[in-house]
């Protein structure tokens, strides 16, 4: 392995060995600088001078490199508290300051991500409430000046508007009460048939076109939170319904077994290219993103995150398949306690 001459240390992997290597060898340069100039009759003044210098330059050449990426590391830390998180520390150092400096890039890699994410968010939500905002104050100023009539049509399509936003808002803060810790579940023994009925029930205004099938084996029950699975399913169905095509149909399954719940949501869309399935489930990313959609045409991407937080809440797990022939079929296993 090649030194780097600058750098003699640059390979040990202990910040210890490393600081005693630089005193033994400041202390023997001392020595040795002791030595020659008393063997050369330097006076004892300026020996003592020569020699503090010259353990002051091995220290320097020996220790050289040890201490840049800390200081990068602290301007880094200040630009990130300006807002800026593209800032990264290099050095080929593998001891503990070296893995230190891999752990800040790393930290500063997602926090980039997490900026970049809220920021698309901002974008989406805005995008989200400012469309139907600005349909519902201008139908309700024509409404008011008598250019439209106060018809049960109107008043519906209104109502329609006012629970989109409504939805949202309640998504941003489901999501906010699960990431702090303060939306528990509360576990009851239900009948899954009647979760998914209810979850049809309400989805189907939301899906003209489409044809929302539901298929549950038997009349199974299960010990879960009723209304967050219900959420769940909700979520999931809402997402499948932006991307199936006109014509097709969702499927709802859920069955029980050896004290297990599995659901599935079904659909025959484009599906989710395999490299971006890891994200799918992080805030802000969402099947939209994945797919390459504009921010905010295809919801706020919170759906997904809001799915898994309640299944992690379950000690479950949610995973995304393909669908045959198109499409993908997304699992929830529920386990009873």
């Amino acid at each position: 392995m090649r030194l780097n001459i600058l750098r003699p240390l640059e390979r040990q992997r202990s910040i210890k060995v490393k600081l005693g290597l630089v005193i033994v060898g400041s202390v023997i340069a001392s020595v040795i600088a002791v030595v020659y100039g008393w063997k050369t009759g330097i006076r004892p003044r300026w020996l003592v001078s020569s020699s503090g210098i010259v353990a002051l330059a091995t220290i320097q050449y020996l220790a050289h490199g040890m201490t840049k990426p800390l200081r990068e590391m602290a301007a880094a830390s200040r630009a990130m508290a300006d807002g800026d998180y593209t800032r990264r520390v290099e050095t080929d150092s593998v001891d503990e300051v070296g893995q230190l400096a891999s752990a800040f890039n790393s930290m500063c890699a997602r926090l980039e991500e997490v900026d970049t994410g809220r920021r698309a968010l901002i974008a989406n939500v805005s995008h989200e409430l400012r469309t139907p905002l600005a349909a519902t104050r201008a139908r309700l100023e024509n409404i008011i000046d008598g250019v439209e009539p106060a018809d049960h049509a109107q008043m519906t399509t209104l109502l329609r508007s006012v629970e989109r936003m409504g939805r949202l808002v309640e998504q941003l803060l489901d999501l906010s009460r699960l990431e702090a810790g303060v939306a528990p579940i509360h576990r009851e023994r239900v009948a899954l048939g009647d979760i998914v009925d209810g979850v049809i029930e309400e989805m189907e205004l939301s899906a003209p076109g489409l044809r929302l099938v539901a298929i549950v084996e038997g009349t199974p029950t299960a010990q879960l939170d009723p209304e967050r699975v219900h959420q769940v399913l909700s979520n999931l169905v809402s997402n499948a319904i932006r991307h199936a095509p006109t014509g097709s149909q969702i499927t709802i399954a859920a069955r029980h077994n050896a004290g297990e719940t599995t659901l599935t949501v079904s659909d025959h869309g484009p599906g989710i290219p395999s490299e971006l399935l890891p994200r799918v489930f992080d805030r802000y990313v969402g099947t939209s993103t994945a797919n390459g959609s504009a921010p905010g045409g295809g919801g706020s991407g919170l759906g997904l995150a809001i799915a898994r937080w309640i299944v992690d809440l379950h000690r479950g797990s949610i995973t995304i398949e393909p669908n045959d022939p198109t499409g993908c079929r997304v699992v929830v296993r529920l386990p009873d306690s």
